[in-house]
């Protein structure tokens, strides 16, 4: 005699079952991908200066290259290289020198838009950045608004540095 299940049993094993496929399929759903590219305009001395040292080790220069050092940062954010090009927000954080021969900084950096397409939202990025490379990935360990749950990386790209004036233009992809 062949067994009988409940009407109950019934629906609660198609319920187990389609949630376990459920989970499968979303298991398997590549998340959403986005390529952007911004530049940071960077001015390091002057009035107009868009990092700061704030603090370092008693009798030593505060410098880039300083073991020690704190900086802190409020660069615009703009679509093309130019300092003159359309403002989409600003890169705000702290560098700080984190190796004794200054080769290596760690960097906090919140990107905070204020354009239209992305007002409101953030990209948070973070990590070891090797400031004689020119190219430097660092990852983006999460955002807000429309950048809620990332994650990924950005590729810090020296574009442009004067020496003399200490103003740089640093490509963010």
């Amino acid at each position: 005699m062949a067994a009988k299940f409940s009407v109950p049993i019934k629906i609660i094993s198609f319920s187990i079952l389609l949630f376990i496929t459920i989970n499968i399929v979303n298991g398997q759903a590549q998340p959403n991908q986005s390529t952007l590219v911004f530049y940071l305009q960077d001015v390091g001395k002057g009035p107009k200066a868009t990092v700061s040292p704030v603090i370092g080790i008693n009798g030593k220069v505060w410098s880039y290259n300083t073991f020690g050092t704190i900086f802190v940062v409020d660069d615009p954010v703009t679509l093309s290289p130019s300092p003159f090009s359309t403002l989409i927000g600003k890169a705000q954080g702290t560098i700080t020198v984190t190796s004794q021969d200054g080769a290596n900084v760690n960097i906090v950096l919140s990107i905070v838009f204020n354009d239209v397409q992305y007002a409101g939202s953030t990209l948070e990025i973070q990590g070891t950045s090797r400031q004689r490379d020119n190219l430097r990935e660092l990852g983006v360990v999460s955002g807000t608004g429309r950048f809620r749950f990332a994650r990924g990386f950005a590729v810090f790209e020296t574009i442009s540095y004067d020496p003399t004036s200490s103003e740089s233009v640093i490509r963010l992809t």
